[in-house]
């Protein structure tokens, strides 16, 4: 049997050579110096060998115990050179698979299914703050109080609806981790009630006649960028959500047919959208049209016109003109309108949800709406423009309800 000192004193020769302890361990010398643990053994009537790593990391002691471990697994049917390969494969294989790798995977699935630009813009905004706590941890060993740790770290800055988000968006990466054989389980599935709950934030919004006409007019004297100031005033008319209006293309518009179409992969719903267009409407993009129909969108940024409009473009010009936060939003519009158009009490219900692309949670009461409202809706739009135009004018306001009729009249 081996001692420390035969193995310290053991020199390097021109030819590799060994040193035998017992059991079939022994220690080989290379020529460059290094002296390497090995194991000889018989599995299945073939001849194998075992490595157990280098002296001295590996210590005398410490390889007679890898040697006495292997032998148990050999008599318990483990060829032990082979379990050593595959732990080698899956260990390579975790660190190519980190939380990260498998995230920026996922995001490039979401953008080839067609996951809308702005929409991949915030998850990836989102997962950056996940990377610094576990980004390069292999997905399949994070555990929830990992996850949860990011969690924390985004709820102690007082962001509970990023902090929900979070959870969402970690939990749609553990799924594709799981469904691409790269972990087990969805380990943030379980943190669903472990941040504190956001409160319900509603958009600030106008919805009184009298100053809904106020906020017309101020926008019609608004002397900010041409771009801007046309987006103000059509945001009002058109009943669209700020990204679906800033991310409109010149292709999206029908002036022969006044339709504005709007196609899936922009909407919040993903599903295609239709507005019909006013003559106001029509007016106010023949105007736009002379000053950005050479580029891609209607709204093109200031600066950068190969892109969209900032999505506070719109809010910053209320700001400017003196409504606050809490006062009116560029997502207000929406419920500015759907307060009225409901007053009105001329319209179905339902078109006006239809008008605004949301989407009847109710399956059976879908399908019967195939038609989706079409001629109302026409009706409808042109209706509203027209009493928005009699609000900015600042004729003698009325309730909405008789509004609808003087305007016939």
């Amino acid at each position: 049997m081996l001692t420390y000192i035969q193995i310290n004193a053991a020199k390097p020769r021109e030819k590799a050579w060994t040193l035998s302890d017992s059991q079939s361990l022994y220690l080989v010398i290379q020529p460059n110096g290094s002296k390497l643990w090995r194991f000889n053994y018989r599995f299945l009537d073939k001849q194998k060998k075992l490595h157990l790593g280098g002296w001295p990391t590996i210590s005398l002691a410490e390889a007679r115990a890898r040697r006495d471990e292997a032998k148990k697994k050999i008599a318990e049917g483990i060829d032990p050179a082979l379990e050593k390969k595959r732990a080698r494969i899956a260990a390579k294989y975790a660190a190519a698979n980190t939380f990260e790798a498998v995230a920026e995977e996922w995001l490039i699935k979401c953008e080839r299914d067609g996951l809308a630009p702005v929409t991949v813009d915030k998850i990836r905004w989102l997962l950056a703050k996940a990377y610094p706590v576990i980004g390069t941890i292999p997905i399949a060993q994070i555990t929830p109080h990992e996850a949860l740790a990011v969690l924390r770290k985004v709820e102690a800055t007082g962001a509970y609806e990023s902090a929900r988000r979070m959870r969402s968006v970690l939990s749609r990466v553990f799924r594709y981790g799981v469904a691409t054989v790269r972990c087990d389980k969805d380990v943030a599935a379980d943190l669903r009630g472990a941040i504190a709950a956001p409160k319900v934030k509603h958009f600030a919004a106008i919805t009184k006649p009298s100053e809904v006409g106020a906020l017309l007019r101020a926008i019609d004297g608004y002397t900010g960028h041409k771009v801007t100031v046309m987006a103000m005033r059509l945001s009002p008319h058109v009943l669209l959500r700020p990204g679906e209006l800033r991310q409109a293309e010149w292709t999206d518009i029908d002036f022969d047919e006044a339709i504005w179409f709007i196609p899936a992969e922009r909407m919040k719903m993903r599903r295609p959208h239709r507005v019909p267009l006013s003559r106001q409407v029509i007016a106010m993009l023949k105007e736009l049209h002379e000053h950005t129909h050479w580029w891609r969108y209607l709204f093109p940024a200031l600066g950068r016109p190969r892109k969209a409009m900032s999505e506070n473009a719109v809010n910053q010009g209320l700001r400017r003109l003196g409504y606050t936060t809490n006062e009116m939003t560029a997502h207000g519009f929406r419920a500015m309108a759907a307060t009225l158009l409901n007053e009105m009490g001329e319209w179905n219900p339902d078109a006006i949800e239809r008008q605004l692309a949301h989407v009847d949670t109710n399956q059976v009461r879908r399908a019967y709406a195939r038609g989706e409202y079409w001629d109302e809706r026409v009706q409808m739009m042109q209706r509203w423009s027209d009493y928005l135009d009699d609000l900015r004018d600042g004729g003698k306001v009325l309730r909405p309800e008789f509004g609808a009729k003087r305007l016939r009249g």
